[in-house]
């Protein structure tokens, strides 16, 4: 049977009352409907993307009264996106969803191609497929293979010579704000941007596809915003009946430049250059990585950090009051070039008023006494990758002390002197576990150099010296009082 995404049912989800498991995109505005239920995280993001995608084409809100005063409406949203059901075909004549109007000729590659954490061909041919992996699906039903072909359009990695990135590189950070009504027409509806629907022909899979090789490009003003949820950086064209057995590439997608998608945070290597999308890192995000994405930056640094656009728009329209419960889903894949490291998916608070100069100077003093553990480290740990990783051990082991000084912020007390007091003995501990184990069996200029990296260390932690006495003036402290004697 051909699968057509508006008017099929084909989304899995979970229930709270029993009802149909697997549904329509306009069924999401239905009472028990909680979330997509596919067998993958990164599947399950794009599916979210693409709903909301889906709700902002068809039928936007006006304004911000407009999307408070709109309530779930199953019937409403299904007659919005009748209109665009002949271009969301996934396989058959005419147009075909995010796929090259025309048939594309070439040899096919398997359907696991769609998938990020899938070997690349010459990964496969070389047999260097040790952690990304060939050939886990020699076919694809259509449900899954329309998914799958979403997620890699949206967050298209480097794929050799020719394959383009998507709009917003390769492995994206996604943030979204779930209200946390456990419905998920309500997760949805927090993320839809203000703006006026689309025509069919907006998708730009209803025309020939716009090519990169001679270096076009699309801008947003040459196309409706939508397309930032709909792009095309690959040509792609999926063979199969009743499911997918191959899919052919062709090089040179569309090339989008200057675009801001809504749903992910942007940044500025300086002042003035453009904004490029922020991708996540290895790893636990955790309070480290909240600056720009969870918290908005303040003044001038709001230009060189943004948060995404629907966390902004949904502070605006929900009052602090009404916030309880709401939550930021950050998700996306951390990518080493071409080549996926892991898949973050993490749930952050939507915080309620509070006293965001406190808690900012709390984040950034936390990235300078990490830095100031790492280089002491220099000479014990050695080099790279394994000075991130004691790194990364310090907010990890600081991330629950973190969110008890949090809880004491917002209920109005002082938490700065016991956050640096924290700090201070973390990132202490840390180096004498690294450093002092065999210090007196060491060469007598080793255990030199490791006792002074120590006392720098300590310095830089009590404030008697930059940048740690940057973070004590910063958080309102006086620096550590000295003993008799000890030296800076």
């Amino acid at each position: 049977m051909p699968l057509n995404l508006i008017t099929d049912a084909w989304i899995p989800v979970t229930r709270s009352d029993g009802g149909d498991r697997v549904i329509r995109p306009d069924q999401i505005a239905e009472p028990g409907v909680i979330f997509p239920d596919w067998p993958r995280a990164d599947l399950n993001i794009a599916c979210l993307e693409l709903l909301i995608g889906l709700v902002f084409l068809a039928d936007p809100p006006e304004d911000d009264i407009d999307w408070a005063e709109r309530s779930a409406d199953p019937a409403r949203l299904r007659a919005k996106l009748a209109p665009f059901a002949r271009a969301f075909d996934l396989l058959g004549e005419g147009p075909r969803f995010l796929q090259d109007l025309e048939a594309l000729e070439g040899e096919a590659s398997g359907p696991d191609m769609l998938f990020i954490d899938s070997a690349g061909g010459n990964t496969a041919r070389n047999n260097a497929d040790l952690m990304v992996r060939r050939g886990r699906y020699p076919a694809l039903d259509l449900p899954m293979a329309a998914m799958a072909l979403y997620t890699l359009q949206a967050h298209a990695p480097s794929g050799g010579a020719g394959n383009r990135t998507s709009m917003r590189g390769g492995g994206p950070m996604v943030t979204l704000v779930d209200s946390g009504r456990g419905r998920l027409w309500d997760l949805v509806w927090a993320n839809v941007p203000e703006g006026r629907a689309a025509d069919i022909d907006a998708l730009p899979w209803m025309r020939d596809t716009v090519t990169s090789q001679k270096g076009a490009q699309i801008h947003p003003a040459a196309a409706h915003p939508a397309e930032a949820f709909f792009g095309m950086p690959r040509r792609l064209r999926l063979l199969g009946g009743d499911a997918v057995t191959g899919v052919i590439q062709k090089p040179w997608g569309t090339n989008y430049a200057g675009w801001v998608h809504p749903l992910t945070p942007a940044y500025r290597v300086k002042e003035g250059a453009e904004l490029l999308p922020l991708h996540p890192r290895a790893g636990a995000f955790g309070y480290r990585n909240w600056l720009g994405v969870v918290v908005e930056m303040p003044g001038d640094e709001a230009d060189l950090r943004r948060r995404s656009a629907c966390l902004d728009s949904y502070e605006r329209r929900v009052l602090p009051r009404d916030r309880a419960g709401a939550s930021v889903i950050v998700a996306g894949w951390s990518m080493d070039n071409m080549k996926p490291r892991d898949f973050v998916w993490s749930r952050q608070p939507v915080l309620p008023e509070v006293d965001q100069k406190t808690l900012i100077a709390m984040i950034q003093s936390a990235e300078v006494f990490g830095g100031a553990l790492r280089g002491a480290l220099k000479g014990v740990a050695g080099e790279g990758s394994a000075l991130d990783a004691l790194r990364e051990e310090f907010f990890v082991e600081t991330q629950a002390d973190f969110e008890i000084a949090l809880a004491g912020l917002l209920r109005g007390r002082a938490v700065a002197a016991d956050w640096v007091a924290t700090m201070a003995r973390v990132a202490l501990a840390i180096f004498d576990r690294q450093a002092l184990p065999g210090l007196d069996r060491r060469p007598p200029e080793a255990m030199e150099r490791i006792i002074r990296a120590r006392d720098g260390l300590r310095a830089v932690l009590a404030g008697w010296r930059k940048p740690g006495s940057d973070v004590f003036l910063r958080l309102g402290l006086e620096p550590a009082a000295r003993a008799k004697g000890e030296a800076a």
